[in-house]
Formats: C-alpha cells, sequence, structure tokens
C-alpha cells in the first residue's frame, strides 16, 4: 500500500492506514534520535497547579491562576461549572468522527471539504515537515456572528461541539478578566473582548496507537499562537511541557473533571513577559488511542498585538512590537513546529 497516496491523495488520514492493519511505524514518521522524546528528562519532582475555580471572585484563586500563568504558563482548573456529561459526551463525540469509515470523514478532507468551516488534516503542516507528527485533527472554526456554517458540520458530533463551544466561552471570559486585571486592565470592553478571542478555534485530535511510540511524536515541541488554550484531554495522558528552567518536562496528568489552561504567545506580547507561553509536546501511546480536544483562542485576524497600553506605562523596556495578529498567525503556520522561535516574530 502506498502511504502517501493512501493517506493523503485518498483522504484517509493517518487513521484509516492505521486501521488497514499497520504493524511497523512509517519512515515519515521517525524522528532524528536527537528529536525523540527521553523518559529521563521527565521532571518528576515538579507539578503543574491544580486550581478550584468555584468561586471566581475568590481573591486567592485570581492569584493563583496569575502566578501559575507567570511562573508555568499551564494550570489545570477543576469546578469550572461544565458537568462531567458534557465533558464526557465531547470525547466520545471524537471517538464518534473516528469511527466514521473511511469515506464519511473524506467528505471533510482539507482542500476538499463540504464545509468552509470544518476540515480534516494530518500532521501539522504536511507539506513543511521533514517527518510528520502522529495525529489526525477534525478543525472547526467559528466566526462570529455566523450560524449558519455549522449545518455542514459531521452531525456525529456538531451537536456536542456547539454545545461545548457555548460553555467555554464562559470560562474563557472569567479567566481573560482575571489575568487582564492583574495587568491594570480595569475592564474588559467588547472592543477588547473582540481582539482577545474573535476567532476561536476548536480541534478534535485523534492520536491511534503507534508500533514503535519511543521513534515518533504526537506533537512536536510547539507553543501556541493563541491569547490562550482551553484544552480537555481524555485519560490516557501523554501530555508534557517544558520546565521552568527551560530544560526537561513536565507531565500533565489527566485529572477527572479538569481541564488544562495554557497562555498562548498572543498573552505572552501583550504582557510583555509577565506571562509565559511554554513549550509543550505529546507522546504517543502505544496500545491506546488518545483523543484531546483544544479550543484556541485566538485574536481577530485584524488584531493589533503588543504590549498592553497598561503594560507598557509600567515597563523600563519593551520586548515585543505591534504586529498584526494574522500576520503572525500565517507566519507560524507557513513552517513545522518549532519549539518557541516563532514569537520572535513580534519581538523588537
Amino acid at each position: 500500500m502506498d502511504f502517501t497516496d493512501f493517506v493523503f491523495i485518498k483522504g484517509n488520514g493517518l487513521k484509516g492506514f492505521v486501521d488497514a492493519g499497520l504493524e511497523t511505524l512509517p519512515q515519515q514518521y521517525i524522528q532524528p534520535p536527537e528529536q525523540r522524546f527521553d523518559l529521563s528528562q521527565v521532571i518528576t519532582e515538579e507539578s503543574l497547579p491544580l486550581i478550584d475555580v468555584s468561586n471566581w471572585d475568590d481573591p486567592e484563586v485570581a492569584k493563583s491562576i496569575c502566578e501559575a500563568a507567570s511562573k508555568w504558563g499551564f494550570f489545570q482548573i477543576i469546578n469550572h461549572g461544565i458537568t462531567m456529561e458534557a465533558l464526557e459526551s465531547m470525547k466520545s463525540a471524537v471517538h464518534g468522527f473516528f469511527g466514521l469509515p473511511n469515506d464519511e470523514r473524506r467528505k471533510y478532507w482539507k482542500g476538499q471539504s463540504i464545509s468552509d468551516t470544518a476540515y480534516l488534516k494530518t500532521s501539522f503542516i504536511p507539506e513543511k515537515e521533514k517527518v510528520l507528527e502522529w495525529k489526525d485533527t477534525l478543525c472547526f472554526r467559528f466566526i462570529p456572528g455566523d450560524d449558519e456554517s455549522s449545518s455542514l458540520w459531521p452531525p456525529v458530533c456538531k451537536d456536542q461541539v456547539l454545545d461545548y463551544t457555548k460553555r467555554s466561552e464562559t470560562i474563557i471570559k472569567r479567566l481573560l478578566e482575571v489575568l487582564l486585571k492583574s495587568l491594570n486592565v480595569k475592564e474588559i470592553d467588547k472592543s477588547t473582548e473582540y481582539d482577545l478571542m474573535g476567532s476561536l478555534l476548536l480541534n478534535l485530535i485523534y492520536y491511534p496507537h503507534c508500533p514503535n511510540p519511543e521513534l515518533t511524536a504526537g506533537a512536536g515541541p510547539h507553543a501556541d499562537v493563541s491569547t490562550i488554550t482551553i484544552l480537555l484531554q481524555d485519560d490516557i495522558g501523554g501530555l508534557y511541557v517544558r520546565g521552568t528552567d527551560g530544560e526537561g518536562w513536565i507531565q500533565v496528568p489527566p485529572v477527572e473533571g479538569a481541564l488544562v489552561v495554557n497562555i498562548g504567545d498572543v498573552l505572552q506580547i501583550m504582557s510583555n513577559d509577565r506571562y509565559k507561553s511554554i513549550e509543550h509536546r505529546v507522546v504517543a501511546n502505544r496500545s491506546k488511542n488518545r483523543v484531546s480536544i483544544p479550543i484556541f483562542v485566538n485574536p481577530r485576524a485584524e488584531a493589533l498585538i503588543g504590549p498592553l497600553p497598561e503594560v507598557a506605562a509600567s515597563e523600563v523596556q519593551l520586548v515585543y512590537k505591534q504586529v498584526v495578529y494574522g500576520d503572525y498567525f500565517n507566519a507560524y503556520y507557513s513552517k513545522a513546529h518549532e519549539g518557541k522561535k516563532a514569537i520572535k516574530f513580534a519581538k523588537i
């Protein structure tokens, strides 16, 4: 079976290739030895904060969130208001879509999808990558005021995606209020809110079981170009975050009912490095199929991003300039994952 023809041209994706009886790792997925995940680099004595946000108005909750954003760039939240049933339904929806026959999934293959705002792809940027990442992703793009495009989304997961995104928006707004208040932004008006979260992207990511997980990467080391990212992961695990000293990796263990929150490049830029957008990676699993659902909270494409006026007023030296977010986004998606290098685009 020709790998390129089956996966890309026929639009079956990695899932279709694995289902066809894959026994050994294709050469296209084998990472150079120096880029493979080394378990000896795992920092077992450190763990990310787990924050109970049942009372958003508690000053200690706000303090914990901002401290985590400054030190770790990652944290998990519990008692956030989304029911366990809604979370489990969302995870089931991912398995539902990727459990469809090849010809049903293929209707949404990137470049030929029946929907302008939902498309299926494999790896990250296959045409730019020397080595592919071990995953398939169904991407959903939310456009403010557009209530019609979802009519063409896959019926097996459409309702869950819409419901989960609506529930998540409340959490996103509360998080941004807390994080910006600590930067002396007194109030997020509608214009600022639109700049911060004017474009939401939700991904249903499927990492099939892998015959040689030690040789490949579910996702290579990268930071997000979002304002913030909200992630729902299943109980299998595999997410690792760069240690605070810039070395080693900290595991993000699955916590029942929790959402993982991480700072994106945009908020690092807006805070002039007070908040940290941190590298993270995903390790493949030998025996289990892993799913995760990130919501990338992005500014609108035309928005100017740079240190906030409230931040600039108190800084001796600014690290970043004003850039158009769409330009930053396009630069990031024009090449393979490359750690934290993307943020240089906005540096003075």
